[in-house]
């Protein structure tokens, strides 16, 4: 499934044409080591799940890990949840981990009633409710003390009566509201490599991943988008990280650097909110603040990042000459 119209298909063509076919590398297909559906049915011993494919059924190995907002034993998936099988190395038989109802808000809040977030994503996608549960207020509060309109929030929670309830924060709040972010100078120079963070979203907003096709995308939001070449205006800023502007379609090599794992990938949508952020990752010690791209949450799993952190270190390398 793939979000890239026939006219900017042609413009990679074009691309390729002018500047040679190095300049706009194919995709990498990624989703052979994961599945995205809808459960059927749970067993000690094996998961039913409903995908594009058919029912698809998963078996466990002792290693095996389930996550619901935390890590739970395999009782605790219920019939209907939305999950993430991530499956072994050996095939697509067995399950290495699978995420359960994983969710997660990102952009500026604009509303708040008690323990009840209204968040908006930015980028005209719909806005979302998000619930703090008492046993994970501490945990969210630490990192996000403002929780008022008009500033920026970033959990990993579940979906949970069609809101996110928050589990724990992804990213350290700014102390500014997004109105006051300070005024970043423009880049005099460009690299094609870039260093910094990549996170992840899900273009289905938890609606069902075995009917919606949304929830099977491949490829990565990203925050620098060409309004000439992209068919709705990409809320821009000024990036922490001097990234290149990009057309939807483009091609960019993604390498997580905490596994050493790379794929190619398409610019399939706009990552609004990643332009407002100039955080850190925690994962495996690295340096590069800013965001460079959201990836959909299967191409993140793909590349070995674990949904529940939010995050990973990455480097991107930028093709089509788009520097």
């Amino acid at each position: 499934m793939s979000l890239i119209t026939d006219k900017e298909r042609d413009r990679a063509r074009f691309t390729a044409a002018l500047l040679g076919p190095e300049s706009t590398p194919a995709p990498t297909p990624l989703n052979g080591r994961v599945a995205r559906g809808v459960v059927v049915d749970v067993t000690s011993y094996m998961l039913c799940v409903a995908t594009p494919r058919g029912e698809e059924r998963f078996l466990y190995e002792r290693a095996t890990s389930f996550w619901r907002g935390g890590e739970v034993p395999v009782g605790e998936l219920r019939t209907g949840d939305d999950v993430v099988v991530l499956c072994s190395h050996d095939g697509r038989l067995v399950a290495e981990r699978v995420w359960a109802q994983a969710a997660r808000a990102t952009g500026v809040i604009t509303a708040r009633d008690d323990d009840t977030l209204e968040v908006d994503p930015g980028h005209g996608r719909p806005r979302l409710t998000v619930v703090i549960p008492y046993r994970t207020s501490g945990r969210i509060t630490v990192r996000h003390p403002r929780l008022e309109p008009g500033y920026l929030f970033d959990a990993v929670g579940i979906w949970r009566e069609g809101a996110v309830w928050a589990v724990r924060p992804a990213t350290t709040q700014p102390p500014y509201p997004r109105s006051a972010t300070p005024r970043r100078p423009p880049a005099t120079r460009r690299s094609a490599t870039l260093s910094g963070i990549a996170t992840w979203y899900d273009p289905a907003s938890g609606r069902a991943a075995h009917l919606d096709p949304r929830a099977h995308i491949e490829g990565l939001a990203y925050p620098a988008l060409d309004r000439a070449g992209h068919s709705r205006d990409c809320d821009r800023r000024t990036s922490c990280v001097p990234l290149p502007l990009l057309s939807t379609g483009a091609t960019l090599s993604l390498r997580n650097d905490c596994v050493h794992r790379s794929a190619v990938l398409s610019v399939v949508d706009c990552a609004a909110a990643d332009g407002w952020m100039c955080d850190l990752c925690p994962s495996c010690g690295g340096q590069g603040a800013g965001r460079l791209a959201s990836l959909t949450m299967t191409s993140f799993v793909a590349l070995g990042g674990r949904l529940e952190d939010g995050c990973f270190n990455a480097t991107v390398t930028v093709h089509n000459g788009e520097v």
